[in-house]
């Protein structure tokens, strides 16, 4: 992983204050975290949230999608009674994180839903950011349709808010994709060349604390178990065209039935850039997003 180099940067500053060593407190008062479902923050940043004292998290969706399978196999009846679990969870998790404090709000877009909503989304981020000049979020990796749904949404309102005179800079953590081992590979980037990223090594403290997390997670235990409590990994956000697929056309979500394919996906975000008005090359003094 690079070092960070020496600079003013907001987002440079926030990865080289989460790199170091003694793990500081860090003054996360103007940075916003954005993930797509209750837990995706436990995988990314669980270890870390204690640290980033102001932060607000934004939480796209309710965590229960509206097809069933999911709240059913957990004992629950209806979408609203599994997305009330998912919350409270989620609350406990952060509790057991030592971030109990943590401002948070939902969304509320249906779980396996966010490309339906992407320009509906990328609007309510662009008041959800407020004041921040970082966010934290997603990496476009074709592992999740939501997950890249959320990524496109941040670097789309970061792109609205350029517009304004804005500048808001964009890190990124991985949850999953698939590997080119063809198998499931957790929170690992693909490499991009010159791209500015930190991995921290869980010591134990750190570990203990991110498996209290998961734990709290009761109806997703099956799932969090898939990811090795070792390291997080943090690094600037490239520019991203989210009309090509994602991790070079390999992706996770088409083994399964999450309701779209990578062909459907890009689809709808090409409707939603078209519908935000961003489906034009940037100028040179409006980028879309920092890279």
């Amino acid at each position: 992983m690079s070092d960070i180099p020496t600079g003013s940067s907001p987002g440079l500053h926030t990865l080289a204050r989460l790199a170091e060593a003694a793990r500081p407190e860090v003054d996360a008062s103007r940075v916003v975290a954005v993930f797509a479902h209750p837990d995706d923050e436990t995988i990314a940043a669980g270890a870390q949230l204690h640290r980033l004292k102001g932060l607000r998290l934004v939480v796209v969706t309710d965590g229960a999608p509206r097809d069933l399978r999911d709240a059913q196999a957990h004992g629950f009846e209806d979408a609203t009674s599994y997305a009330a679990a998912r919350r409270e969870e989620l609350a406990a998790a952060l509790a057991a994180g030592g971030a109990g404090d943590l401002r948070v709000e939902f969304l509320n877009i249906p779980d396996q839903g966010v490309a339906h909503a992407l320009a509906n989304v990328s609007r309510r981020l662009v008041a959800a950011l407020g004041d921040a000049e970082v966010v934290l979020t997603h990496v476009y990796e074709g592992g999740h349709p939501d997950h890249d749904g959320v990524a496109f949404a941040v670097h789309a309102a970061v792109a609205a808010l350029a517009t304004q005179g804005r500048a808001i800079e964009v890190i990124e953590a991985p949850l999953y994709r698939l590997g080119r081992d063809d198998a499931f590979d957790p929170q690992d980037f693909d490499p991009i060349p010159g791209a500015v990223a930190v991995q921290l090594v869980l010591d134990p403290e750190e570990a203990a604390r991110k498996e209290r997390m998961i734990a709290a997670h009761a109806t997703q235990r099956d799932t969090l178990a898939q990811f090795p409590v070792k390291a997080e990994r943090f690094r600037k956000a490239p520019h991203y065209d989210f009309t090509e697929p994602a991790n070079h056309g390999r992706l996770w979500y088409e083994r399964f039935d999450w309701g779209l394919t990578g062909d459907q996906w890009r689809a709808k975000a090409r409707e939603a850039l078209k519908e935000l008005g961003l489906d034009k090359p940037p100028t040179p003094d409006a980028t879309s997003s920092p890279g």
